[in-house]
């Protein structure tokens, strides 16, 4: 089992920035790929950015350049920074990785409310 826990979500004007993080414990070996979702209301759930174990990252379009998705090995930490915000980028926030035998784990989520 993995246990994620995300931090750092909030409300903020557009334009604003924030900074997500999602500590992993627990059974972390053989982690492949970790990254964001986020699910707005009414919407389905989208992934936001991904960071491979090779330290490959991939991003949704309308966030490229915006965004920036990291990890601290050390601190078995990952990152979302999240600059020049939208309104568009409301939503729950959530922390997922996958391992190596397919497992998908999910963090509780984080409300990030940016405002007009």
């Amino acid at each position: 089992q993995v246990q994620l826990v995300e931090s750092g979500g909030g409300l903020v004007q557009a334009g604003g920035s924030l900074r997500l993080s999602c500590a992993a414990s627990g059974s972390i070996f053989s982690i492949n790929v970790m990254g964001w979702y986020r699910q707005a209301p009414g919407k389905q759930r989208e992934l936001v950015a991904r960071i491979t174990s090779g330290d490959i990252t991939n991003y949704l379009d309308s966030v490229k350049g915006r965004f920036t998705i990291s990890r601290d090995n050390n601190k078995n930490t990952m990152y979302l920074q999240m600059n020049s915000l939208k309104p568009e980028d409301t939503a729950v926030y959530y922390c997922w990785v996958r391992k190596s035998n397919a497992s998908n784990y999910w963090g509780q989520g984080t409300q990030v409310t940016v405002s007009s």
